[in-house]
């Protein structure tokens, strides 16, 4: 008598258990820090001597991505990451796009926000530095897939005033901001407000690049403080001050020496990577949020930064320019704490955290030249045999490294001391293939030299986009 309420109770106990494996794994938020000219030896976690507690905590709860790669100069990185393709193929590797260019990511290029779009992540911000065009209305990052755009066109802007060419180059979405303070604060006040302003199951991406450590060097006295500042030092570009006379920090920010103003930027920038971090356990966001932290390339040895041990710096395909200190954390996913030296960069970045979120990249799309290395990260899968384009003349892979006809054990010689192509010949062999291939797939279209239109620009009025500009 007692068989048939039992036998209904499991069936019930079955359909529930049904409807919860049925439901819809909750996506997580996706947060993207990228920061700009910042050297392998300008983190703590590389036994740098600059203060970066946020990114070191990071490292150790994350996975360090010890073999990242990215182009040696910032808006061929940035139209990489955005597109998960080589940025050759449209226009893109040798130079970035200076004020005075009529030009931007090809409009014709699918976004990462736009794919994310489709993958229903509703809420979708870029702030900070753009980088990618703003000469017309079509390169603004709101037409480019992003729901909400904080910050700066330019690169290079006074971090105080904000201004580039004589305007003031600061803007909420399409309209110019009087928001006052330090350009790295600002940027990690409005992350802050726009992870408090996610709402309960809806998902967020967060495109956060940073505008430093990348010059003017200009810091906030608090942070010059913490390496040594002294008044009446003088500064890198004035000679010392007599004994008694008035200190004139001033809104340059101009610490005594370049390597301390440097670290001072960076350690004010890894301030505001901790506000972050910070929101999200406040709000109960930490577990469930994908958070990716790379530089754009590798530091300017000119304005303080250091890619030591590695050679090289911004501008160059070596190592120093191009491998960069890289971490992806996200508790619920990914096994935390430890070290991955797979080949991976920032072509990689689209498709991979794409599959991490279990979408697809929607239909019309151009191929990806990026790979989904989600497995690799997760640890269910090795990663394939792959070569890698750096541009100048270098293609790299897991093991090997060729670079203007010299072939370096990349993996065993990361310094590249010796040259070793008249011992491996076959790999010489195939990898001088492989760059003319890579190389074959460069468009017609290129962006001119850095100074080239330079002379009698004149820029916009605080930089203002008109829905009427040109549409050339």
């Amino acid at each position: 008598m007692m068989r048939a309420p039992r036998i209904l109770a499991a069936l019930i106990l079955l359909a529930c258990c049904a409807r919860l494996s049925a439901s819809p794994v909750k996506r997580p938020n996706i947060i993207i820090l990228v920061a700009d000219d910042l050297g392998w030896n300008d983190v703590g976690y590389h036994g740098s001597d600059i203060r970066t507690p946020a990114i070191d905590r990071l490292a150790k709860t994350g996975t360090q991505l010890d073999r990242f790669y990215v182009c040696p100069i910032c808006s061929p990185t940035r139209a990489g990451l955005l597109t998960g393709r080589y940025p050759h193929r449209f226009g893109l590797r040798d130079t970035v796009i200076p004020p005075w260019r009529k030009f931007g990511l090809d409009l014709s290029e699918q976004t990462l926000p736009e794919v994310f779009a489709s993958a229903g992540y509703e809420r979708r911000a870029c702030i900070g530095k753009w980088h990618l065009g703003h000469y017309k209305r079509a390169y603004h990052p709101i037409e480019r897939g992003f729901t909400h755009f904080y910050g700066h066109y330019n690169g290079a802007i006074d971090y105080f005033t904000h201004l580039r060419e004589g305007e003031r180059d600061w803007h909420r979405n399409f309209e110019p901001s009087a928001d006052a303070g330090y350009s790295t604060e600002l940027l990690g006040e409005e992350a802050v407000r726009f992870i408090k302003d996610s709402r309960e199951g809806e998902p967020f991406l967060l495109y956060l690049p940073f505008n430093a450590p990348h010059g003017p060097l200009q810091a906030p006295r608090k942070y010059l403080d913490e390496y040594g500042y002294r008044e009446n030092g003088g500064s890198f570009t004035k000679k010392k001050k007599k004994a008694g006379a008035k200190d004139d920090y001033g809104a340059r920010g101009q610490g005594n020496r370049k390597r301390q103003t440097f670290a001072a930027m960076v350690t004010a920038m890894d301030a505001q990577i901790g506000r972050v971090l910070e929101t999200l356990d406040s709000q109960g966001l930490a577990e469930n949020s994908i958070v990716l932290f790379f530089s754009d390339n590798g530091a300017t040895l000119k304005i303080g930064g250091s890619n030591k041990p590695l050679p090289g710096a911004k501008h160059s395909a070596q190592e120093g320019g191009v491998r960069v200190p890289a971490i992806i954390r996200w508790p619920n996913g990914l096994t935390g704490s430890r070290r991955l030296d797979t080949l991976m960069g920032y072509i990689d970045v689209l498709p991979t955290l794409l599959g991490l979120v279990g979408g697809k990249a929607p239909g019309g799309g151009k191929p990806l030249d990026g790979l989904d290395l989600s497995g690799v990260l997760r640890g269910q899968a090795v990663a394939s045999p792959r070569t890698f384009y750096l541009g100048q003349k270098a293609v790299i892979s897991q093991q090997w490294k060729l670079i203007g006809g010299r072939l370096y054990k990349i993996d065993t010689d990361p310094t590249e001391k010796k040259d070793v192509g008249s011992e491996n010949p076959a790999v010489l062999k195939h990898l001088s293939r492989e760059l003319e291939r890579f190389e074959k797939l460069a468009g017609k279209v290129k962006v001119a030299p850095y100074g080239s239109g330079r002379e009698n620009f004149r820029a916009p009025a605080d930089w203002r986009i008109e829905a009427g500009a040109e549409k050339k």
